[in-house]
């Protein structure tokens, strides 16, 4: 019964002389959403509102899942589209609206008119209140509620009448693309792809790196960190995903250092492998899942020495979370039922039983430097043996 959708977004209204950049990227991720699903789609932008029109075979729940994955959408509201006549023809397509949408209705209700052509030959607040007596005479059952009405009827009126009556919520934030791009260490838990998901709704493009290390960690393992940048790639558009084989480098920091300190140092090391990765890719900072105190590697302590290490900055935006946020995120986005498959990645592989909480910088890189005859070459082969994977 719908012809189109009325598209609302948020933050990006409240954008100054450069508003119309955030819109056309937000058009753009709209397209491309909608690329994957049958249908003839046009999108386009007229004062304000961002609409996409509906022709051929499509399916409604397909389309309103596609555009609830476009960030920046904080509303999708189907429309029902009317010709304009005279002022008697808007009363009639307003009743014939609610019979189409709303059979039988006898709930609260409140209209709400913009008038966007002023040609129209009433103002918005008379053509709302002759259309709620009209809907009273039809209706005899509703009653106008202006404060806290069980629907509200909205309609615009431009070259056409719009209306409609449910606003179904979208993921919000900022169009992919708009604030740069970032490298996500991306591992086989629940965090890390809530951080992602998390950067991506603030408009930044994501690269991901993910350490494995055969045959300690298996296949399984590695296909489910590429199902779950799949997951994320539904929002954040395809992912460029460097899988590194960290084996040789865990193996010789095993042997050289010790072992309380272990998943420090790794970590450092994971650090720099991925700003390496992401300064070839062009991004602006690495993304991680850590959230303050949630293991040994995430005391405050542990993440100054992991950040001692990078020269571009580390965004961490599930920092203050506790886990219930998080799951509750991942649950959201569909990564959780993934995230706990039993296939234990590198990280949790080589955890000492006793790994230190607060470690010393200088204690730290004391302990790299048993390191140095070999981990320069290990690195290095480690990064020019990687695979790189676009996933989508």
């Amino acid at each position: 019964m719908y012809d189109s959708f009325l598209i609302k977004y948020g933050e990006i209204g409240i954008k100054g002389d450069n508003r119309h950049i955030f819109e056309d990227a937000l058009a753009k991720q709209i397209r491309l959403a909608l690329e994957k699903i049958e249908g003839d789609f046009t999108v386009r932008k007229e004062r304000g509102r961002i609409y996409v029109n509906c022709a051929g075979t499509w399916d409604y729940d397909e389309t309103v899942t596609a555009l609830g994955h476009v960030f920046g959408i904080v509303g999708i509201c189907p429309v029902v589209i009317y010709d304009t006549g005279d002022y008697e023809k808007l009363e009639k397509d307003m009743l014939d609206y609610i019979a189409r949408e709303h059979p039988g209705c006898k709930a609260t209700f409140k209209v709400k008119a913009r008038r966007i052509d002023k040609n129209f030959p009433k103002q918005s607040m008379e053509i709302d209140a002759d259309l709620g007596a009209a809907i009273l005479a039809a209706y005899p059952e509703m009653k106008v509620d202006v404060h806290t009405p069980e629907i509200l009827f909205d309609l615009e009126i431009r070259d056409q009448v719009y209306i409609y009556s449910k606003i179904i919520p979208g993921p919000g934030g900022m169009p992919i693309g708009t604030n740069g791009r970032a490298m996500l260490l991306l591992s086989g838990g629940i965090d890390s792809p809530v951080a992602g998901y998390m950067v991506a709704k603030r408009g930044v493009t994501i690269d991901a790196v993910y350490f494995h290390a055969p045959p300690y960690t298996s296949e399984r393992a590695k296909q489910k960190v590429v199902d779950l940048a799949k997951i994320v790639s539904a929002y954040t558009g395809p992912i460029r995903l460097h899988v590194v084989n960290f084996t040789d480098i865990q193996l010789y920091i095993y042997d050289q250092c010790p072992h309380e300190e272990l998943t420090i140092i790794m970590r450092r090391y994971m650090m720099r492998i991925a700003e390496s990765f992401a300064q070839e890719d062009g991004d602006l900072g690495l993304v991680t899942g850590e959230s303050i105190g949630q293991v040994a590697s995430q005391t405050m302590q542990s993440l100054l020495c992991t950040n001692a290490v990078c020269t571009l900055p580390v965004y961490r935006p599930l920092i203050g979370f506790d886990k219930n946020d998080i799951v509750e995120i991942s649950r959201k986005i569909g990564t959780y039922e993934t995230s706990i498959l039993p296939f234990e990645d590198c990280c949790t592989i080589f955890v000492a039983k006793h790994p230190v909480t607060k470690p010393i910088l200088k204690i730290i890189e004391r302990s790299e430097t048993h390191l140095k005859e070999n981990i320069e070459e290990l690195v290095k082969t480690a990064c020019e043996t990687a695979k790189t994977l676009t996933v989508r």
